[in-house]
C-alpha cells in the first residue's frame, strides 16, 4: 500500500477516515509480512533481515504519521502543504534506506552463512583485564594493556583511545573500559566508553559502549550506544586471535541499532603513518556497517602496536592516522 501525502492535506471528515484507515492496516501488513519472511527454506540470517526489513518499513510509516500530526497544528496554508510534502519525500528516502539495508544484510548472509549468531559467553573463558600485558599476553593487534594510548589525526579532529585501567562487568565478564575522545576545533565531539574482553585464546570481544555525542559543549545525543544484554543485543569480535584472509564476523549485534562487521582481506600488508609502519606483518581488513551499506572502510593493524590507519577502498584517501602512541603505562 502506498501512502500518497498530497492525499492528508484536506480536513474534517474525509481526512480522518484516510488515516484511519491507514492506521488500520498497519497489524495486518505487520501479520501478511511476517507470514512472507517465515519461509522455512530460508536460514535464521535470512530471516533476520526479512524481518528486520518489515520492522523498518513499519518505523518509517510511524515516522511519517507522526510527522503530519505535527504538520497539522501548522496555521499557515502554505506552510502546511509544503510540511506534508516534506515529509513524503522523506518517508520515501528513509523507504529507499530501508531496501539498501535488506541488501547489505542479504549480501552478508551469503558471506557470514545462515547460522543464528549466538555467541556462547563464559565468563571463565575471559581473562583478568588486569593482568593483560603482564601475565596474559595481549592480542598484539588489538593489545589492551592498562594505561595504553593511542593518538589519531581524524579528519579536522584528533581521536584518543586510552585503555583506562577500570572495568565493567558485562553478561557476567569482567571488561576493560576503553576511552574514545574525539576533539574538533578545540571543542569535544564524542567521548566513548568501549567494553572489550579478552578470551583465553586471544580473541578480543566488543561487549558495547556508551557513546556522548557533543555540539558547543552540550550533550546532545547518546545514539549509537547499546550494551551486551540488553534488548537482545549480542557481544561480537573487534579483533580475531589468529586472523585469517577470508574471514568474516560481526563485531556487534545490536539489530537495528549497532550492526558493524569486518572481513579480513590481507595479513601480510604494509602501511606507514607518523607514529608506525608494518612491511608485510600488518593484518588489513575491510569494516563495514550494514546499517549504512555506503560506509566501507579499509583498517590497518600492525603487530605491537594496533590499529595504525584507515583509508577509504575506493580511493585510497587517508582518513585516520596513528600519530603517538605508548603501550602499558
Amino acid at each position: 500500500m502506498r501512502f500518497e501525502h498530497d492525499s492528508v492535506t484536506g480536513s474534517g471528515t474525509a481526512q480522518a477516515a484516510y488515516l484511519l484507515a491507514s492506521l488500520c492496516m498497519v497489524p495486518m501488513l505487520a501479520v501478511a509480512d511476517a507470514a512472507a519472511v517465515s519461509d522455512d527454506d530460508d536460514g535464521p540470517c535470512t530471516r533476520t533481515a526479512e524481518v528486520a526489513f518489515v520492522a523498518c518499513g513499519h518505523e518509517v510509516s510511524d515516522d511519517y504519521f507522526l510527522t503530519l500530526a505535527k504538520c497539522a497544528n501548522e496555521s499557515d496554508d502554505a506552510g502546511r502543504q509544503r510540511c506534508n510534502r516534506v515529509a513524503g519525500i522523506t518517508r520515501d528516502e528513509a523507504r529507499e534506506e530501508c531496501f539498501a539495508v535488506r541488501e547489505a544484510r542479504d549480501d552478508f548472509c551469503d558471506d557470514f552463512g545462515q547460522g543464528r549468531y549466538d555467541p556462547v559467553i563464559d565468563p571463565a573463558q575471559f581473562v583478568d583485564p588486569g593482568a593483560i600485558g603482564g601475565a596474559v599476553a595481549p592480542n598484539p593487534y588489538f593489545p589492551l594493556v592498562p594505561g595504553s594510548r593511542w593518538t589519531y589525526v581524524d579528519g579536522d579532529g584528533t581521536a584518543v583511545v586510552h585503555v583506562t585501567g577500570e572495568t565493567r562487568e558485562i553478561l557476567g565478564v569482567t571488561c576493560a573500559v576503553v576511552r574514545d575522545t574525539v576533539v574538533e576545533d578545540g571543542e569535544r565531539v564524542e567521548d566513548t566508553d568501549d567494553y572489550f574482553a579478552q578470551d583465553m585464546l586471544g580473541n578480543v570481544w566488543y561487549f558495547g559502549e556508551i557513546s556522548q555525542n557533543f555540539e558547543d559543549g552540550e550533550l546532545v545525543d547518546i545514539e549509537g550506544s547499546w550494551l551486551a544484554g540488553e534488548e537482545l543485543a549480542k557481544p561480537g569480535i573487534a579483533f580475531e586471535a589468529a586472523p585469517q584472509v577470508g574471514d568474516f564476523y560481526r563485531q556487534e549485534f545490536a539489530l537495528g541499532e549497532a550492526e558493524d562487521a569486518a572481513e579480513v582481506l590481507s595479513t601480510t600488508a604494509s602501511a606507514t603513518v607518523p607514529a608506525a609502519s608494518c612491511n608485510g606483518s600488518c593484518v588489513l581488513t575491510e569494516d563495514f556497517n550494514l546499517l549504512e551499506p555506503d560506509s566501507l572502510e579499509n583498517k590497518y593493524y600492525a603487530p605491537g602496536v594496533g590499529f595504525i590507519l584507515e583509508t577509504d577502498p575506493e580511493t585510497g584517501e587517508r582518513s585516520v592516522e596513528l600519530i603517538d602512541y605508548q603501550i602499558g603505562e
